[in-house]
Formats: structure tokens, sequence, C-alpha cells
């Protein structure tokens, strides 16, 4: 371990040193605000070394959360069409444009958020950020392409049908999130998709992307003074204001309770849930630790090590915090022989117990230091990764100087810090858990006969 140790903490000098001017260097990224005459604001990393571009922009609130429930799937629907011809420029003739100028332009739809990725080479930016503006301001929605797209998702959910995690992971969103948007399916239901127009794709973009949603993140071969005359052209036409996103925090739905849903497969697929944390609580780097010791980090972690290696239950086992802007939680994902199922819930229980009974180690505390603090700048090897990283933090209403503070926020937890958090957030008492499979050893569970929000 002292070995792996080295090596991050070698990459991580390399990696905070090359990029940056001598200036640059007390600071994780030389992160600079770019605000344009308009008031459009931006992230820049500029760095002209190679000739590159990566832009990467969100409309917060502007995610499946916005979608009517008969309607589920209409983010996701334009998501997969805005950039499928614009202006004077149909479909086939504007994709064929971005592959022979090497230009990545596509749009994602998430329960939250709105989003947009633009990665270009310097030489063809103009073409780059022309298609772009008219992606983002004059959008087609040509029947043809519309079609395409409506059937490729309705394909993808009969699809999914058959995938056993899949249904787990549905499963869990109807019971946990019960009453909420989240809910809901955000790629939609087959016949959700088919009740989506081309009105109901205009009216989602005209209403949803604005101004006041906006972040933007850059990282590349572009300077301020560029950068501010690029956002007015991008996105200065677009609507000023959205109106008041009325979507309510979220409590998890449902707990203590297990689900089973029978289908004839040797495996069990198990979902856990139960709540987490927020980004921006103060003690998140705490339980990024925690995490971390518990299951987050794969092998060496307490649920692979107890349940993978002494006793063979499972091929992998995995603990990950979520944080969304309605809802923080805590999940655990794994899969184990039908017969296995009961011993497998009680044994993520009695790690779960453990971890908030008991201080972990200076060697897990030392170990997980070291992973968290030099796995991101070895993360961070292009434009496009700096400029995804920054809008997350955008996304998550952290500050400039956040990279910064985290690190010092991981260098300095102790072991009480951990054990407090631990005691804080770990509540097996309160997991939500579906399994899927014809699982054994289940007591008190409910069964699930009709998959929500599908058809």
């Amino acid at each position: 371990m002292r070995f792996l140790q080295t090596i991050l903490f070698t990459a991580l000098i390399i990696v905070l040193a090359a990029p940056q001017n001598a200036q640059a260097r007390d600071k994780f990224l030389d992160i600079k605000e770019v605000t344009t005459e308009s008031g459009i604001t931006a992230w820049l990393v500029e760095d002209h070394s190679i000739p590159v571009i990566a832009m990467k922009f969100a409309f917060k609130g502007a995610g499946s959360t916005q979608d009517p429930a008969d309607k589920q799937g209409l983010a996701q629907l334009l998501s997969n069409t805005m950039d499928e011809g614009a202006g004077d420029i149909p479909s086939e003739e504007f994709q064929k444009i971005l592959r022979d100028l090497s230009i990545s332009l596509s749009f994602s739809s998430g329960r939250d958020n709105y989003a947009g990725n633009l990665k270009t080479l310097s030489q063809n930016k103009e073409r780059a950020f022309e298609l772009m503006r008219l992606a983002l301001n004059e959008p087609r929605f040509d029947e043809e392409p519309v079609e395409r797209m409506r059937a490729a998702n309705q394909s993808r959910i009969r699809s999914a049908l058959s995938d056993p995690g899949w249904i787990a992971a549905r499963i869990m969103n109807d019971v946990a999130y019960a009453g909420h948007p989240y809910a809901l399916n955000s790629g939609g239901t087959i016949s959700s998709l088919d009740a989506i127009t081309l009105e109901d794709l205009h009216n989602f973009a005209d209403t949803h992307l604005t101004k006041d949603r906006l972040s933007v993140a850059v990282a590349g071969d572009i300077t301020e003074e560029e950068l501010k005359t690029v956002l007015d052209d991008l996105f200065g036409k677009l609507p000023d204001s959205a109106p008041e996103n009325t979507t309510e925090k979220l409590s998890l739905q449902n707990k203590n309770t297990s689900y089973v849903y029978k289908l004839d497969i040797p495996q069990t697929m198990i979902e856990i849930m139960q709540g987490g944390i927020s980004r921006k609580d103060e003690r998140y780097h705490h339980a990024q630790i925690m995490n971390f010791v518990l299951g987050s980090s794969g092998f060496g972690s307490r649920l692979t090590e107890e349940i993978r290696e002494k006793r063979g239950l499972t091929y992998g086992i995995y603990s990950s915090l979520m944080t969304m802007d309605y809802f923080n939680g805590l999940s655990v994902s794994t899969s184990t022989a039908n017969p296995n199922a009961g011993k497998m819930i009680d044994l993520i229980t009695e790690q779960f117990q453990k971890m908030r009974s008991y201080t972990i180690s200076q060697d897990e505390l030392d170990n997980a230091r070291s992973y968290l603090i030099g796995s991101l700048p070895l993360s961070l090897t292009s434009t496009d990764q700096i400029a995804g990283l920054m809008l997350s933090l955008q996304m998550d209403d952290l500050g400039v100087d956040y990279l910064d503070k985290r690190e010092e926020a991981i260098q300095n937890a102790t072991l009480d810090d951990i054990f407090k958090v631990s005691q804080k957030i770990l509540a097996p008492e309160n997991f939500v858990i579906v399994l899927v499979g014809s699982p054994e050893g289940i007591e008190n569970a409910k069964t699930v006969d009709t998959l929500p929000n599908v058809e």
C-alpha cells in the first residue's frame, strides 16, 4: 500500500504542476470566472498547450423532474433530438458536418438538470460554435429523426425488461421516491413516449432552457476575451427566465421495507437505499472517507472483504453516496445466488452496524486519504474532464476554491470525524431493499407483481 501511495502522490505533483503557469500552482485548478456584458458567466481553465476546446453547460432544474406524468421521457427525447438538425441544416447533413470536422456535440438529461457538451479542435471552433448555437436556438425537430429516436427509446425499454439490474433500479425509484417526480421514469414509458408531440419538444426547450438556469464550464485553447464573445453568441438569445420550480425536497419513503420481484434466474439482484448527506454539508468529505472504507473502494473495502473475499457470496458489492437536488442517499448494489439472499442482507446490515459502533483504523483512514486526494488529479487528463468537474461544482453551488478546500478537509479528517459521520448517516434500520430473482431467507417482504412506469 505504501508503494501505491507513492505513485498517487507523485502523479498528483506531476498533474498539478504540468498544465498551469507558476502563478497557478498554488491552486488545484486555475479557474477564472468570465462574465460577459450581458451577464452570462462561465468558469474557464485556459490551456493553450493543445489545440482543443471543451465546453460543458447545463440548465439547473430542467431535467426530467419537469416532465408531465403522462409524458415521461420528454426531457430525454429532447436531448436525443436537439442535435438532429438545426436552422436550415437537416439531420443527416448536420451529423455529417460534425463527423467530418471531428466535432463532438451532444445533449443529455438527468433527473435534475439538462446538459450539453461540445468538444472541438481549435481550427474548427467557428463552425463548432455555430452548429451549437443553431442546435440550442433553432432546433428543427423534424418528424423523421424524432420518430427514430422515439422508437429507439421504446426499444431500449423493451430490452431492459430482461435486465434484472434495470428492473431492481426501476422498482427502487418507485418505492424509495414514492409520490415524488423522482419516482417517474426519466427515460419515459412506452405509452408516454408515444404521447410526446413536436410541440411538446419546442415548448419544453422554450420554457426550461433559460439563461437564469444556465451554468457553463470551458477548458482549453481559448482566451477570456474570445470566450465572452462566444458566450453571448451561443446563449444570449435564450429566454431570460423559467417558471418557478415547485419541486419539493424528498425524504426516503417506505423505510424498513423489503420488496421482491420474482424472476426465474439463478441469482438475486439486490439494491439497498437509505438516507445520505448533502455535498454542501461540511461533513461530506468525512462521509466520502467513511464510504470508501465501507464499500466504494471495491477490493479492500469492508463489504468486499467480508462478503466476497471471506465468504465468496458475490462477485462484486459496492456502496455509493448519492447527491441530488431533492434527495441525498447512500446505496448498496450487489447480487448473490438465490439461497444466499437472506444471509447477504444480514451481512450488509452487520457491516453498517459495525461502522457506526466502532472507529475505523488508522490504516483505513490513511488509505482513504491517499486515494481520495490522489485519484482526482489522475481523472483530469483531458479538457472535457476538467470542464465536467467545473460544471459539477457549479451545479452544486460550490465555489471556485472548493477543490482546494476539499483536499484540506480530507487531509485533516480524524478518526473521530469519521466515527461521528458514520453515526450520523448510517441507518440500517431504515433500509429500503429491493430483490429481483428468487431469493431465499427473506421474511415479510412485499411482492411486486407489475413494474411501475414502464408500459
